[in-house]
Order: structure tokens, then C-alpha cells, then sequence
């Protein structure tokens, strides 16, 4: 495949990227060549997708770290603040 192709042209292995939503938090594919990790729960509070980080240790093997949104009522957002005089 192409993508195989790119990764031995350029020795590389895997190819992570984001900014894509992906409703599982991530998502392999190319025969696990190609990663996309989506690290905002609940996108726009209203997506419902879970989100994940991906971790890789001195050998780079891979770990997925899944997580939900915080709950509503446990969510501390901050009080807002006029924007600064230089933006205006």
C-alpha cells in the first residue's frame, strides 16, 4: 500500500496523528501503520466520544490511555475574563 510504502521510503513505522474526532478515543489503521488520537471527551459537550493519549515507552511500544469527560457537576470552569485590550 501506499502508506507502507511512505513508512519504509521514510523509516518510519507508525504515523500518529490528531485533529480528526474519532469516537473510540483512537483508531489504527494500514495494518496498524496509521494511528489517530483524539484527546477532547465529549467534543463540543455534545458528541458523546470518549478520547485517548497515546503513551510509547523507550522501545516505542505502544499504550492507548481511554478516557471519558468529567462528569457535569464535577467540571470547574473558570469564571470568564474581559479579553485583554490588545485583542480589542
Amino acid at each position: 500500500s501506499i502508506v507502507q510504502q511512505f513508512n519504509h521510503v521514510n523509516g518510519l513505522e507508525l504515523i500518529a496523528r490528531a485533529h480528526q474526532l474519532v469516537m473510540e478515543g483512537f483508531k489504527l489503521m494500514f495494518n496498524s501503520t496509521v494511528v489517530t488520537v483524539w484527546s477532547a471527551p465529549n467534543y463540543c459537550y455534545r458528541c458523546g466520544n470518549v478520547a485517548a493519549i497515546l503513551r510509547l515507552d523507550e522501545k516505542l511500544n505502544r499504550d492507548f490511555k481511554v478516557f471519558n469527560a468529567a462528569p457535569q457537576d464535577e467540571k470547574n470552569i473558570p469564571a470568564k475574563r474581559p479579553a485583554p485590550e490588545y485583542f480589542l
